[in-house]
């Protein structure tokens, strides 16, 4: 099992990386693909149409989000924390996800860096 820690910086305001991470329609806006997303506690959530599935845990409007991620066969919970730190121009988003599974390390790391904050980065700097 290993941890990946990495911040983003993105030309939005944190109400903005907010919504675009928690509304369904603002994710399948910047994804591409249907979504399934609540923030309601306890609520299960799927992105890009299955690959990634998982319950919500915590919610901090505009500050915080914290959900569980599925690995089949998992012993232990794989923990996803979002925080969003503004500054003056950007918000610096710090991104921590534990317990991944080592097989499935170096795809996520790619999926979180291109596919996950990439394609958000780039929805933001199209506008």
């Amino acid at each position: 099992m290993k941890d990946f820690k990495k911040y983003y910086r993105i030309t939005a305001t944190p109400e903005e990386i907010y919504i675009a991470l928690t509304n369904p329609i603002t994710i399948e806006l910047w994804t591409g693909e249907q979504a399934e997303m609540s923030t309601e506690p306890g609520s299960e959530f799927s992105l890009w149409e299955g690959s990634i599935v998982g319950k919500n845990l915590e919610f901090e409007e505009n500050k915080k989000i914290v959900q569980q991620w599925y690995f089949d066969g998992q012993p232990e919970a794989s923990i996803v924390t979002i925080k969003f730190h503004a500054d003056k121009t950007a918000t610096s988003v710090e991104l921590k996800h534990t317990n991944i599974p080592d097989e499935d390390y170096n795809d996520l790391v790619e999926g979180w860096d291109n596919a996950y904050f990439g394609a958000l980065t780039e929805f933001f700097e199209a506008e």
